[in-house]
């Protein structure tokens, strides 16, 4: 009788010690697409989505996203034709499975000092609240970053009645250091406004595109520490600088690797990663600093171009996998009617990362 229930035990235990081991290398597995223009497949086609920020929450993925409709705008360089009303939730369990489209988790109309559209989100966790951070153009049509929270990871969120205040411009993104200091960084050029910010103050005769001097340094992102209560800036929005392998700030002709909008943080031991779209080449570069404020130098294309003008991104790490989500515009062919996918992707032995291609066609859409 003793040694049956040791017997019994023991394959509890086992069985126990199994699903744990399952739960902790759980991973999505990447959806291949069966078509050889594209590496993956949209990870839901009900609606169009773009621009996801990815996070781990609890058990599950969460992929903040901007919801595409149609506009009937011309399409230009300052974005018309984009126009995302509202932001929708997709979320996963961490090995891919139970795939859940949310309602919408805030709505432009919600928005007290918010005049029209929203453009690129990002979310953050902190002190038990969710924190969704958006852009959004106020009643003068500038945009500004305001931030709305819910004590659920899908929403809803309900936005505070003023934007952050000093912010300004597009493409939030918050990353929270091990010490718990956590960051914002911003910004983005042509229909994202950055470039009428460099004289401190926003110029509504300012340039459309960028300052015109081609040997010039490029406009670079900005960046403010968050207050412990993540709704305000601790500091003076700063300029972050992103140099060049010669140690010298990148100039704005250098098209290929300059930044342009979307910036995203990741962290490996004590280096930062500073990725970023590079806007009309269509890249996503990345640079690296020894601390959240930089510098931060060019190292090279995290990823090639997409099928579609914008290229935008997050990156999470499941277990020991790293993910790359970004979008393209396989379901609409349209720039402006996007689709959010993922794929894997790996730190070389030195820190690098190889550049990543997910779309092998030529009717690149721009």
């Amino acid at each position: 009788m003793i040694k049956f229930n040791i017997t019994i035990n023991h394959r509890i235990l086992f069985v126990f010690i199994y699903l744990v081991s399952l739960s902790i290398i759980a991973q999505p597995i990447e959806l291949m697409n069966p078509d050889n223009d594209f590496k993956n497949t949209p990870l839901v086609k009900e609606i169009y989505t773009a621009d996801p920020s990815a996070h781990i929450f609890g058990d599950r993925i969460y992929i903040y996203a901007s919801h595409d409709i149609e506009t009937g705008s011309v399409e230009d360089d300052t974005g018309n034709h984009f126009n995302m009303m509202d932001y929708r939730v997709i979320s996963m369990n961490k090995d891919g499975s139970g795939l859940k489209v949310h309602p919408v988790g805030l709505s432009v109309d919600d928005v007290k000092w918010a005049k029209s559209r929203f453009w690129a989100p990002d979310a953050s966790y902190k002190n038990g609240t969710y924190y969704l951070y958006f852009p959004a153009k106020d009643k003068d049509e500038i945009f500004r970053i305001g931030v709305a929270t819910s004590k659920n990871p899908a929403g809803p969120f309900k936005a505070r009645s003023k934007p952050i205040k000093g912010s300004y411009s597009i493409d939030p993104t918050t990353f929270i250091d091990g010490d718990g200091s956590a960051y914002m960084y911003f910004g983005g050029i042509w229909g994202g406004q950055l470039q009428q910010w460099e004289s401190g103050e926003f110029d509504p005769q300012g340039s459309l595109t960028d300052l015109g001097v081609a040997s010039n340094p490029a406009i670079m992102p900005r960046m403010a520490k968050l207050k412990d209560n993540m709704l305000e800036f601790d500091e003076e929005v700063k300029h972050i600088q992103i140099l060049n392998q010669s140690g010298k700030p990148i100039l704005t002709k250098e098209l290929e690797i300059r930044f342009f909008e979307a910036p995203w943080i990741h962290k490996i031991g004590d280096v930062y990663y500073l990725s970023y779209s590079t806007g009309d080449t269509h890249n996503l570069a990345y640079a690296t600093g020894d601390n959240p404020y930089g510098p931060f130098t060019y190292q090279g294309i995290l990823g090639e171009p997409v099928q579609g003008w914008t290229n935008h991104h997050s990156t999470i790490k499941i277990n020991d996998q790293w993910y790359l989500f970004y979008h393209d515009t396989e379901i609409s062919g349209k720039t402006h009617l996007r689709n959010v996918k993922f794929t894997r992707f790996k730190h070389n032995d030195d820190g690098s990362i190889s550049p990543i291609k997910t779309y092998f066609g030529s009717d690149l859409k721009f």
